[in-house]
């Protein structure tokens, strides 16, 4: 599907980005791979990662807030990618107006950007478990974003252009996680593992994970839809264990802005929602024409069902997350 497209990935030097960047290079042979970022360093830096690749590879200095480097940005693009965003919870608490600017105006300005272009055909919005039932700025954020890109189907008209969005939690080992918090205490011979709150769970998903519902939304997307994986929970306590026998885990209590589990799919959202072998998605309440139509391969959920870390039905143990810590890369 990706075989001689052109792909464009906002904040694309990140580390979704540049897991996309490898997978899509390793798996297809695209037209051509556009990073849209405002982090010249970055895009250096990334230029001399994939330098076997330097003929697949565009880097294109702008902000996801300035409309008018979009439009031109999206010249001749297939298929978009939107992964730029503010997302460190303390600093959208800060700067509210930047993460609105940001999180908000700048998945408008994608939307408009992809709406006015004669080429685009498909745009995949990033989101996450904090858009759900949000209790800080950055999840509130997120959500209206995710309501922007839904909402865009209702403008596509007779143009082959349609919009989705994919929704997972903290990735294994992303910067300011968990696991990499546990790693530099016991790098620094901390004794103990602290546990915000003892009852706190968490699914488990690595970046590749992440890359490949990209895939099949961008595979099977006819607009509006919100994929999800099915993936295990853990409990934090374990994670503990796994990472540190035996060690003494005092509960601190939970952090500003936090929640105790991962929310994935809401009761309201039950009514909506259709579950497939590996994945959910939660199809749009409004639809606007006549291609957002459930896949009917898949069941519909009961009335009354969520999909929460802590009522999961697939739980890791703390051998299986001692195994699966092998493969996390820390993020830098």
């Amino acid at each position: 599907m990706l075989n001689n497209k052109t792909i464009l990935v906002t904040g694309g030097t990140g580390s979704f980005g540049k897991c996309f960047t490898k997978y899509v290079l390793k798996n297809y042979n695209p037209k051509k791979i556009i990073i849209y970022s405002r982090d010249e360093f970055k895009q250096w830096m990334m230029a001399n990662e994939f330098k076997e690749y330097q003929d697949k590879l565009r880097f294109f200095i702008g902000d996801v807030r300035d409309l008018a480097r979009m439009k031109r940005a999206f010249v001749g693009v297939d298929y978009v990618i939107h992964a730029a965003a503010m997302k460190q919870v303390p600093a959208c608490e800060y700067n509210p107006n930047e993460a609105i600017k940001t999180n908000i105006e700048g998945a408008q300005n994608v939307i408009e950007a992809a709406l006015d272009s004669d080429t685009v055909k498909k745009v995949v919005a990033l989101s996450t478990d904090k858009a759900v039932n949000p209790v800080n700025l950055y999840g509130g954020t997120k959500l209206v974003s995710d309501k922007l890109f839904i909402a865009a189907n209702a403008y596509a008209g007779e143009k082959d252009i349609n919009f989705s969005i994919v929704r997972y939690g903290n990735v294994a080992g992303s910067r300011g996680s968990v696991i990499p918090f546990f790693n530099s205490v016991i790098k620094n011979g901390g004794t103990e593992l602290p546990i915000t709150d003892y009852r706190m769970t968490r699914f488990w998903i690595s970046l590749t994970q992440g890359v490949e519902l990209v895939i099949k939304a961008l595979e099977e997307a006819n607009g509006g839809e919100t994929f999800i994986s099915k993936i295990p929970s853990f409990k934090i306590t374990d994670l503990a264990e796994a990472m540190m026998p035996g060690c003494e885990k005092p509960e601190v209590g939970i952090r500003e802005g936090e929640k105790l589990h991962e929310i994935m799919v809401t009761v309201e959202d039950s009514m909506t929602t259709y579950e497939y072998e590996k994945h959910f998605i939660v199809y749009p309440q409004m639809v606007w024409n006549n291609r957002q139509k459930p896949n009917m391969s898949g069941k519909k959920v009961p009335e009354g069902f969520s999909y929460s870390s802590d009522n999961n039905t697939e739980w890791l143990t703390v051998e299986e997350i001692r195994e699966l810590l092998k493969t996390v890369e820390l993020e830098k």
